[in-house]
């Protein structure tokens, strides 16, 4: 049943009437005709108003604000409501049905699924959440707010294609494994049938991922030594530098390194890698040898009363850059396929095999990599300690000797 709010003899109400309506001291109401009316608060706002009656109880229905719904529009969007009414249907409720849709199908577009799977599994540092978003960026930048479901292998196809063509091999295959992990998500939750990615096998131009930087042959591991030793950069610079290669740890490791794991009476660096924090609350333990001890004393006397070993210069309370190392080996004159703050890693580890003859199982355990036993079990982080320290030192040492010029075993033939 639909009320008029007026007589049939009610002169019709004008746009200019409307216009010029002022507030009184309580609010009142103008009433246009067939159930819309016009609400005016003490504060000046005007507000449409539809009333009607759905199943014998008198309801009201908000038209919106006047004058941003001009008075044609509340006509129609009344005669709409009318509609719905002469139907059975109560137009409040069909609102708050399609408030809820609209919400659901918001929270199925792509963005809003990728937004919750990165929530729900956290990056293990803050480089790896920034080259997610990097990532997704791109898709998001395509299809991020269309629901997931209309989501074809074609439009992923056409992301990846945009950064093959600028010869961004390596990024077009990061973007289409990012969605992929999406799509994935969408299917465990329910909201998706299947990762549609699955489709795009074979269709980028297949690329050879690259190989981080280093140099392994001790005639050039020697000319590193004392080419970071003859460095003359800032002090903190040439400390990192000599630290790199005797502790062998990942770059961003290094760099936000914080004093209070350091021990000096133990010569122990413990701390959790950010790269397996989620997996094990175990620290991983870098013994040091007599020479990584100096280095640390020494800078210790600079920037020991602050968190970081190796602060950003222009803000204590930030960490070392992380393109500080790399940018120190570009001015010692090693390019990019040359060397890089992770090749020391990759130098530790071949020729502490090939060449110092250490158990395969120690170097990777001192990497921080996941080492297991015969038995298929993962070495606790403190097994083949007293090993791994005398590693440690025999590998500073033969660091020492290749920088004084000593006579070197090649790579390709160990003794």
């Amino acid at each position: 049943m639909l009320l008029t709010g007026q007589s049939a003899m009610q002169k019709t109400i004008s746009a200019r009437t409307i216009e010029t309506a002022k507030p009184k001291e309580k609010p009142y109401s103008i009433a246009i005709g067939e159930g819309l009316i016009l609400l005016i608060n003490p504060s000046g706002s005007k507000w449409w108003r539809f009333r009607y009656r759905h199943l014998g109880k008198a309801k009201m229905l908000s038209l919106g604000v006047y004058p941003d719904v001009g008075l044609a529009d509340a006509k129609q969007a009344r005669d709409e409501a009318r509609k719905l009414v002469a139907q059975g249907i109560d137009p409040s409720e069909k609102r708050k049905e399609a408030k809820v849709v609209a919400k659901l199908e918001n929270a199925t577009t792509f963005k809003a699924v990728a937004e919750e799977w990165m929530k729900r599994h956290p990056a293990k540092s803050t480089s790896t959440a920034n080259k997610n978003n990097y990532l997704l960026g791109f898709a998001f930048a395509a299809f991020g707010d269309q629901p997931i479901t209309k989501i074809t292998p074609p439009m992923v196809l056409a992301v990846c294609r945009e950064e093959e063509d600028k010869q961004h091999h390596e990024t077009a295959h990061r973007i289409k494994a990012k969605c992929s992990q999406v799509f994935r998500y969408a299917v465990a939750t329910g909201r998706l049938e299947r990762d549609p990615t699955t489709d795009l096998r074979g269709a980028l131009a297949p690329y050879k991922p690259k190989v981080r930087a280093a140099l392994v042959e001790p005639t050039q591991v020697a000319q590193l030594m004392r080419d970071i030793h003859a460095y003359t950069g800032y002090f903190t610079t040439q400390c990192a530098l000599k630290l790199a290669p005797l502790v062998f740890i990942r770059p961003g490791e290094l760099r936000a390194a914080v004093w209070a794991d350091i021990d000096f009476d133990a010569a122990e660096w413990r701390y959790t890698p950010p790269k397996t924090r989620n997996q094990t609350e175990l620290a991983h333990i870098v013994p040091l040898s007599t020479q990584a001890l100096q280095i640390l004393r020494e800078l210790h006397q600079v920037t020991g009363s602050g968190a970081f070993l190796f602060p950003k210069l222009t803000d204590m309370k930030k960490c070392m850059s992380e393109n500080t190392i790399n940018g120190a080996l570009r001015r010692m004159g090693y390019t990019s396929d040359q060397m890089c703050g992770h090749g020391f890693r990759a130098i530790a580890r071949t020729i502490l095999d090939e060449v110092l003859d250490f158990p395969i199982e120690h170097i990777e355990q001192q990497l921080a990599h996941q080492v297991r036993d015969m038995h298929g079990r993962a070495y606790n982080r403190t097994k083949h300690l007293l090993a791994r320290r005398k590693m440690m030192q025999a590998w500073a040492d033969y660091l020492d000797k290749l920088k004084a010029g000593a006579s070197i075993t090649h790579i390709e033939k160990s003794a």
